[in-house]
């Protein structure tokens, strides 16, 4: 697995990556077989985790995020998704919602083409700097996703937030330096700056470990959310 995906406390983007990594890991105890749609999968970085027998990803084009080397079957603009009605078993979409202009007419969508009981699991950004620039749209609260969710059909089956205060604040520390500098990564940076970001990352979960928390400040949202 890319340390990458799964970062060491080494990466600067530690507290961010391994979130994603551990929602990841709960969305793949869902399945057992059947058919999954990876909305917006890019390099489909989570593929391996995931026990189904079909995997199809989809994804759009813009000039704010490059498509290098990834791994996309299907192009698509927007409108209707170009498959028939309950088609799939599962459908993940792993920090896209914040992309999307028009969030309520995908989840009728993806309502559409998920089979009765199907699981829909979504990670959703909360705290995060703008990226993907001009195509940055929204950051949501459990509360608004909530409501989304129920107005287009679905059912919260589990929902957690991946992030906790001062590990958000670990993380947002590091995005200033990515801003300034776009080699900002722990195999690029040295042994020095490898080494000082592993500190302040260490400094991070023992902040969490000993200080009150507050839990209306974290990273992401994590949901699976079942079609009715």
């Amino acid at each position: 697995m890319s340390l990458f995906i799964n970062p060491k406390l080494s990466s600067p983007f530690y507290f961010a990556r391994k979130g994603l990594f551990n929602a990841a890991k709960l969305f793949a105890s869902y399945t057992n077989g059947g058919k999954l749609l990876d909305f917006g999968c890019g390099s489909k970085p989570y593929k391996s985790l995931f026990k189904v027998d079909e995997y199809i990803g989809i994804d759009f084009e813009n000039e704010g995020h490059p498509h290098d080397e990834e791994q996309i079957d299907i192009f698509y603009d927007r409108g209707a998704l170009p498959f028939e009605d309950k088609r799939f078993d599962y459908i993940l979409c792993t920090e896209v919602f914040e992309h999307m202009f028009d969030l309520d007419e995908k989840l009728t969508e993806f309502n559409r083409v998920l089979k009765t009981g199907g699981l829909m699991f979504v990670t959703c950004p909360f705290v995060w700097n703008e990226h993907e620039v001009p195509y940055d749209f929204a950051r949501y609260t459990r509360f608004a996703l909530n409501d989304k969710f129920d107005k287009a059909g679905f059912d919260v089956v589990e929902y957690k937030k991946e992030g906790r205060f001062f590990e958000t604040h670990t993380q947002l520390f590091f995005l200033v330096f990515s801003r300034k500098d776009k080699k900002f990564k722990s195999d690029d940076i040295g042994f020095f700056k490898t080494a000082v970001i592993y500190m302040v990352n260490v400094f991070g979960k023992f902040l969490t470990k000993i200080m009150p928390d507050n839990d209306s400040f974290y990273l992401s949202n994590v949901y699976v959310v079942k079609k009715r």
